[in-house]
């Protein structure tokens, strides 16, 4: 999540957008590619190209913003990379191994000490030290993630573990995992000591069979949380226990219109606290589906959907400045800039469409 600017705020900031590939992945893209963006004008330069990655389809950064991490589709690996905050320009640290295979999400503990990453492919999460220099060792745990599909739903899609999504969640003491194959959401319990993950309670909550959890997102200040179910193209809304690590269910909604009966996969999930509004990409649809969050009970009502600018939108993010949402529309090579109205959350498309080849993924950082 992306606060407004403020006061002595960079006008100029830089998005890193990774990309498919292989042909397995029907990718057309070739490495990670740097844009240096205006933030009053949402305008994007080329400045830098990474060629020769394979499938870089997962990007983050650390909190300072002088490192940049990637996951790799159908890889066992993980890279880091130093940015000069003065250009924007990426450098090669070094690559190590996740503990499994087809990393899709990852994120930083609080200390900036481990790298946790949810392998899809291999099912289970790795916990990658991360040196001071921002570089990357091999994962020092695997956890995994138990249990059997209780329904078959989409046959390429569950029977086995299939974790899809890592989030801390806002005290950072626990990581909560979205398994698409196992239609649970798992909690760990995280000692930033020793690097260890370790169940919370029970260690997990059952979806609705055949949901497909996907992506998760919190409320920042409530005990909230949200689940982007792929499969059935729902969001599940959850109270969080912050003192036990406990998820329950409250509430159900379609991230479809009533109308719509084609084939449809939600993708990510993001919520605006300053207008309360929450945003799922749906790929069938083509859309960004919005939602008023109800500020009491959590439970998001429909507002709208947004045409996402192409086809395919696996991805959208909110920039620095919090004022743009872009939606990365794979199949159509395309990034399409969005306007958020500071007040009703809603979004309005612009002029700007940002050519690119395969985007699955991107990662914003000020400019110094």
């Amino acid at each position: 999540m992306s606060p407004s600017r403020g006061r002595g705020q960079p006008t100029h900031y830089y998005a890193y957008v990774g990309c498919f590939t292989t042909a397995a992945r029907q990718g057309t893209g070739d490495g990670i590619t740097v844009f240096r963006m205006n933030g009053d004008t949402g305008a994007w330069r080329r400045i830098q190209h990474l060629g020769g990655l394979v499938n870089p389809s997962w990007l983050l950064t650390n909190e300072s913003g002088d490192v940049l991490y990637s996951l790799h589709a159908d890889g066992d690996h993980a890279c880091s990379y130093r940015i000069d905050r003065a250009s924007g320009r990426l450098t090669s640290l070094n690559k190590a191994k996740t503990g499994g295979r087809n990393g899709v999400s990852a994120k930083i503990d609080r200390t900036g000490r481990f790298l946790i990453v949810a392998n899809y492919g291999s099912g289970g999460v790795g916990v990658l030290p991360i040196a001071a220099d921002g570089s990357l060792g091999d994962a020092v745990q695997i956890a995994e993630l138990p249990g059997g599909a209780r329904e078959i739903h989409r046959i390429n899609h569950q029977g086995n573990s299939h974790p899809h999504d890592i989030m801390f969640d806002p005290s950072g003491r626990f990581v909560v995992v979205p398994d698409k194959g196992l239609d649970r959401v798992f909690v760990f319990r995280f000692d930033p000591r020793r690097g260890r993950l370790s169940p919370a309670g029970k260690g997990f909550v059952d979806a609705r069979s055949g949901a497909g959890p996907r992506h998760v997102a919190f409320h920042p200040t409530r005990p909230i949380a949200w689940v982007a179910n792929e499969l059935d193209s729902t969001v599940t809304t959850y109270h969080w226990n912050g003192t036990r690590g406990v998820l329950s269910p409250v509430d159900v909604v379609s991230t479809l219109p009533g109308d719509f009966t084609a084939d449809n996969q939600a993708a990510e999930i993001a919520f605006m606290p300053s207008t309360s509004t929450l945003y799922v990409s749906n790929r069938g649809h083509e859309s960004i589906a919005l939602y008023r969050v109800n500020r009491t009970t959590g439970v998001p009502r429909a507002m709208g959907w947004q045409p996402s600018g192409g086809k395919y939108p696996r991805y959208f993010g909110l920039d620095s400045t919090g004022r743009f949402l872009y939606a990365a529309n794979m199949e159509s090579n395309a990034i399409k800039r969005f306007q958020m109205d500071a007040r009703s959350g809603r979004l309005s498309p612009t002029r700007q469409t940002s050519r690119t080849a395969s985007p699955v993924t991107m990662a914003f950082v000020a400019a110094e």
